[in-house]
């Protein structure tokens, strides 16, 4: 009886060992480009499948989220962080730090004089993003943020945080649609009133 289990467990890997040269064979000519960006396996694919990384890329999918940014307005080049410090306050392990400008009559402005935030600690929670009630900070796509040193590459300024939002549209095209609906129809409200 052991050796029954054994023998077909030997067979298993046996067959997916072998279709994965079947495979690879069947799709020689594509399957090594060096023009492919991205890669979608699909559902029913069979034998071994390897990414040859970073030739090939796995597609990344929308509601992926890897570390903060923030945006601003392409148009009139306005940022949309009021420094309110919602999404300091909401971050687990805090590693949001926002010091809000001041004009020149000494009172404070709508406006990050500083907006820092350490990756190194940053969990990717996504809080952030989700409490921000300007929009002003979403999740961004990029993850291949490697240094030697800690304190001066993973510790982002403003300048190293902000994004467009036509950039924003590109990566995230379906929740940019929504997040314009939803502002375009409350501006249309606020003129009917």
């Amino acid at each position: 009886m052991n050796g029954l289990g054994v023998a077909r467990g030997m067979l298993i890997t046996l067959w997916h060992f072998v279709l994965s040269y079947v495979e690879d064979i069947k799709n020689f000519p594509r399957r090594y480009r060096s023009d492919a960006k991205a890669v979608h396996q699909p559902v029913d694919t069979r034998g071994v499948f390897t990414v040859q990384y970073p030739e090939e890329r796995l597609r990344i999918f929308e509601r992926f989220r890897s570390f903060p940014v923030l945006i601003y307005d392409s148009e009139t080049g306005q940022e949309r962080c009021t420094s309110c410090g919602i999404c300091a306050k909401v971050c687990p392990p805090q590693c949001i730090w926002i010091v809000r400008s001041k004009g020149p009559d000494g009172r404070p402005r709508p406006q990050p004089a500083e907006f820092n935030i350490d990756i190194s600690i940053c969990m990717s929670c996504g809080f952030c993003a989700e409490y921000c009630p300007f929009d002003a900070i979403k999740m961004d796509h990029r993850f291949e943020l490697s240094a030697y040193e800690r304190e001066q590459a993973f510790v982002y300024d403003k300048k190293a945080l902000l994004v467009s939002d036509k950039y924003y549209a590109e990566t995230h095209p379906v929740a940019a649609a929504e997040e314009e609906e939803a502002r375009r129809k409350k501006a249309e409200a606020k003129a009917a009133r």
